[in-house]
């Protein structure tokens, strides 16, 4: 059976300020109404004898995966919680052994959960072609051809033809500059490494116990150690801590000798900058890709977008301007991939922005400041049908709650209310309370904070559903 590995972890600072570490590209519906993970899981529909994916990020984002997994409804398998990243190898070994409890001749797909593919009956076509190469116990890769001479990607020179559609793979090739990527495209022999992977689970564990085995221990004990709760799985964190941080590249798959290649020609991104986002972008008749409300005069090339406010653009060319509700970029589209080092600076500042948006999601719903000044802050909040907060308590500060759409059963110490829309409830200082939706529609609330210290780390949860500390 096939057994879909989506790897969902990363942080995607060249996409800031769209992209953070509390909500980071993956999870962001960046080209299409779903996020780039459902996009991937929507991609697998239509290949045969497949199981339920697999996704393996890290706790943070633990709900943020299972409320988008379940916006798309069908099975879904573990969720597999990394205690802490450690690169691409012992995620796959962990999936592997996963795959195995149920499946001894499991083929494992391993995908990162935010590339961009545009022809998903291309994509499954060369999965077909993987699988018939890995049920011959061949570790194939997908190697993307390539259509400029990229700098950024890794290279794969095919070696021998194999039996179907791929290739043995005669060596791997690190990122090369511009005049040996010039001499790869012009080779005809030569592809993108896609980081995409058909892996026999059994052949894949015997090659890195082979060749990197204390990977293989490691994660052999931290699989065994695991506990779980709700539909994620924890491995034990000291023995997968203890597991060298290695790609599966140097891993496996540059020392193996059953490594072979499948040659993609759909049109691929990883969507590693803004300027990969404006080339698969559509685009007006001067080479503008926008999004937003947005007035473009005499400008050319520039990407644009705008989640609230009005941007207009005035005689610039090659431009990147992305404005969320907190922060606003812009830079030289050359310069995109140093998107990272504005993350670095507001790191080196101390500020918030490289971490959270203004909008911060719960496995309960989201909240979202709307202003803020001195002993006071005003959210807007919303908490979805059949969800509720945790029972907590503020040492530092009070709030007053507004229902302004649903219904909402609110406990404040031994009591409990049911509010509808245009009623309001005071929550004082030191009083435990939770609020729950006990409807079929989602609850907005506003929320008014007054006290001497309004940060999240004033919450002390007595009880909680989620199991968050």
């Amino acid at each position: 059976m096939l057994h879909p590995v989506i790897l969902c972890g990363g942080s995607g600072t060249r996409l800031w300020p769209l992209s953070r570490q509390a909500l980071p590209k993956q999870f962001l519906p960046l080209l299409s109404n779903q996020s780039l993970l459902q996009e991937a899981v929507i991609r697998l529909r239509g290949l045969s004898d497949l199981a339920p994916p697999l996704v393996v990020c890290n706790n943070e984002h633990r709900f943020l995966v299972a409320d988008q997994l379940l916006e798309l409804g069908g099975a879904v398998g573990p969720i597999l919680l990394e205690p802490a990243g450690r690169n691409t190898a012992p995620a796959v070994a962990l999936a592997a052994f996963t795959a195995l409890q149920s499946d001894p001749d499991a083929l494992l797909l391993v995908l990162p959960s935010d590339h961009v593919i545009r022809d998903a009956n291309s994509f499954r076509a060369r999965v077909d072609d993987a699988r018939a190469l890995a049920q011959d116990g061949y570790l194939v890769t997908f190697g993307i051809v390539p259509t400029t001479p990229e700098t950024g990607y890794g290279y794969i020179e095919r070696g021998e033809v194999l039996d179907g559609n791929g290739f043995d793979v005669k060596r791997f090739v690190e990122k090369p500059d511009t005049a040996r990527a010039k001499e790869f495209v012009e080779a005809g022999t030569f592809f993108w490494n896609s980081g995409m992977f058909l892996l026999p689970a059994q052949m894949f564990l015997a090659e890195l116990h082979q060749h990197a085995p204390e990977i293989y221990e490691a994660v052999k004990l931290s699989y065994e150690g695991a506990a779980t709760d709700l539909d994620f799985c924890r491995p034990d964190q000291e023995a997968f801590l203890s597991s060298p941080s290695v790609s599966i590249d140097y891993a496996v798959m540059e020392h193996t000798t059953r490594a072979a290649v499948v040659p993609s020609s759909f049109e691929w991104s990883d969507v590693g900058s803004y300027t990969a986002l404006w080339e698969i972008e559509n685009k007006d008749e001067n080479g503008n890709a926008v999004q937003g409300e947005v007035a473009v005069h005499d400008a050319k090339g520039c990407y644009v977008r705008t989640e609230k406010q009005l941007v207009a653009l005035l005689g610039v060319e090659d431009l990147v301007v992305v404005a969320t509700a907190d922060a606003i970029l812009v830079a030289s589209k050359e310069r995109s991939q140093d998107v990272k080092l504005v993350v670095d600076e507001l790191k080196r500042q101390g500020r918030a922005e490289h971490e959270v948006h203004k909008k911060v999601y719960r496995p309960w719903g989201w909240y979202e400041g709307v202003e803020r000044g001195d002993r006071f802050q005003v959210k807007q909040l919303m908490v979805k049908p059949g969800q509720k907060s945790s029972m907590q308590v503020h040492h530092h500060r009070s709030e007053h709650w507004i229902i302004v759409k649903g219904t909402a059963k609110v406990t404040l110490g031994e009591e409990e209310r049911l509010l509808t829309e245009d009623e309001s409830i005071y929550i004082p200082l030191g009083v435990p309370h939770r609020i729950f939706n006990p409807g079929r529609i989602p609850m907005h609330f506003v929320e008014v904070q007054s006290g001497s210290y309004l940060e999240e780390d004033d919450i002390v949860r007595i009880d909680d559903q989620y199991g968050r500390g």
